[in-house]
């Protein structure tokens, strides 16, 4: 059993939504779900974490889809962790699939890419720093 904290490869480890209008959205789920938002800085703007009522744990974020994050789709977006996000990448496209943006870094966090599948399902692809 390994004892880093990274998480296992073929987890999802992270679930994000961004949208033109992430404020607006981020009081919608605010009052469905009754997740509290905690703002994340992105310099001149805010984008948020999502936390649950009761934990107040860490679980979704919303972004606003502007900067590094205007090409991501308007969509909720799992993030997968894998081994490699360039290898990830180029089996993807040898499989059938598209890249749709990166490889690229992720602010210290690692890499990633969001790929559709043959079939044109999205999903982002995480490998942790």
């Amino acid at each position: 059993m390994s004892n880093s904290k990274k998480p296992e490869v073929g987890s999802i480890t992270w679930s994000d939504l961004t949208v033109v209008n992430a404020e607006e959205v981020k009081e919608f789920y605010s009052k469905v779900v009754g997740w509290k938002s905690v703002p994340v800085s992105m310099g001149d703007y805010n984008d948020f974490n999502m936390n649950t009522p009761e934990s107040e744990k860490t679980k979704v974020g919303i972004c606003h889809k502007r900067g590094g994050n205007a090409e991501i789709p308007s969509q909720w977006m799992i993030y997968i962790t894998v081994k490699s996000a360039d290898e990830s990448a180029k089996l993807c496209t040898e499989s059938g699939g598209k890249v749709l943006v990166g490889p690229k870094e992720m602010s210290g966090y690692g890499r990633y890419c969001i790929i559709e599948d043959p079939a044109g399902a999205v999903c982002a692809l995480f490998e942790p720093a």
